[in-house]
């Protein structure tokens, strides 16, 4: 297997990109979007060159890894020649079932289709396929080229020879895997989400200011990043997509949103992406933040 290919060129989709390239694998990232696969790609290039400055790589590691990167705008044309394709798109149901339809039509019978999703249902997922026993959940985590951990989500139907291969490429990857099973939100997002909506609820109450609660969850349980920032990092739209898949799979009301994180995400402050959540974030501060993610 190397022979990849990434749907989404947005945050996840190239740092998942990234992340096979750099292991050798020749990867296809395909998006709808130029301007998004341009962006992808320069993302890409200014991370690997940060790795290059800390001395992570070496700069001909570098020019191998975008070499190891094609883009397509054509999913069927990106995924002709995959072993595996590794959909990071919107966490969005509709979309992503939408995009395995399209998935399932164009690939080869026997190539394994995953889904880099934090919180929808594998087996839903596989259920609009032709081979639901080739369908799994890879979830890494942000940013992907850091972070050690992969969800690997077996659907209804998956099968235990397509989830040991994914396992041992996750290995291979330098991830460690950890296979859990097909729940709503399944483990990590699971027992972050509500700790980062009883942050917000805590906020919405008036119990205390934004850095006051962080400043207590950096210092009092040695958290690295307090919820809120890090609620702004992964994005306040899909904190709200996640808990909304958790509090509609488990109908319990502790996973319901707090009103302030739907109030803020109607308003379009996202957190990072967007510029403004509970921090503000000027073009500086963002490109300050990433770089800190590779030091």
């Amino acid at each position: 297997m190397k022979n990849v290919a990434v749907i989404g060129a947005g945050t996840m989709g190239n740092g998942i990109a990234h992340t096979f390239a750099q292991s050798g694998f020749k990867v296809q990232l395909i998006d709808l979007s130029k301007t998004s696969l341009k962006k992808g790609i320069d993302t890409i290039s200014k991370n690997l060159d940060r790795m290059v400055a800390k001395e992570k790589i070496t700069e001909a590691q570098k020019e191998e890894t975008l070499k190891n990167i094609s883009t397509f705008t054509s999913i069927s044309e990106g995924v002709e020649y995959a072993s595996l394709v590794v959909e990071a798109a919107t966490e969005n149901v509709d979309l992503k079932l939408k995009i395995f339809k399209q998935l399932d039509e164009a690939c080869p019978e026997d190539t394994i289709l995953a889904t880099n999703t934090s919180s929808i249902s594998i087996t839903q997922i596989a259920a609009v396929t032709s081979r639901p026993d080739r369908i799994i959940g890879m979830h890494f985590m942000n940013p992907v080229p850091i972070m050690k951990l992969v969800e690997i989500i077996k659907g209804y139907n998956t099968s235990d020879e397509v989830t040991k291969l994914i396992m041992d490429l996750s290995v291979t990857l330098g991830k460690t895997p950890v296979e859990v099973n097909d729940y709503p939100g399944f483990v990590a997002n699971r027992i972050l989400m509500p700790m980062l909506n009883e942050s917000i609820e805590t906020l919405y109450n008036g119990v205390a200011g934004v850095k006051e609660i962080d400043t207590v969850m950096k210092l009092g349980m040695a958290h690295p990043m307090g919820p809120l920032e890090l609620a702004d990092f992964i994005g306040l739209d899909v904190c709200l997509s996640i808990l909304e898949v958790m509090y509609n799979g488990f109908k319990n009301p502790k996973y319901a949103p707090c009103p302030l994180l739907v109030n803020m995400v109607r308003a379009g402050k996202l957190g990072v992406k967007s510029g403004e959540g509970f921090y503000d974030y000027s073009e500086n501060r963002r490109a300050e933040n990433v770089a800190k993610q590779f030091n």
